[in-house]
């Protein structure tokens, strides 16, 4: 698994429950509408006034909701995204020394050919 995916779902895990609770729908429902033969429009009378003005209200409060949860979500985001990038900048100096060392390997493995080499045709 990539280093990088458990800080990240450390991050998002402890969310995922406020996101689906958030997500669900929790408004108001409409009451049942009149049916034609009673003369009565859809959204006639005063309670249809009090269920929108509940519904615009939930709305309102859905949004500022909305509105705090993502503000929660970008500062894990961000926070996420330093540790991902301190990560890397880790893994960037892990790979350059094992470049180095590599490289000294193969430098002492040609020295240490060459000079088998010329023992064995001095010989």
């Amino acid at each position: 698994m990539a280093p990088w995916i458990l800080p990240a779902l450390k991050a998002v895990l402890p969310h995922v429950g406020s996101i689906i609770t958030a997500a669900k729908p929790v408004f108001t429902k409409k009451a049942p509408e009149s049916t034609p033969e009673s003369g009565a429009g859809p959204g006639a009378g005063p309670n249809a006034s009090v269920v929108v003005q509940k519904q615009i209200a939930e709305l309102q409060q859905a949004a500022s909701q909305n509105a705090g949860n993502i503000r929660e979500l970008a500062q894990q985001l961000q926070s996420t995204v330093a540790t991902l990038e301190q990560a890397a900048t880790l893994a960037e100096a892990r790979l350059r020394r094992a470049v180095i060392l590599g490289a000294a390997a193969l430098a002492v493995a040609l020295a240490s050919l060459g000079v088998a080499l010329a023992a064995f045709l001095l010989r």
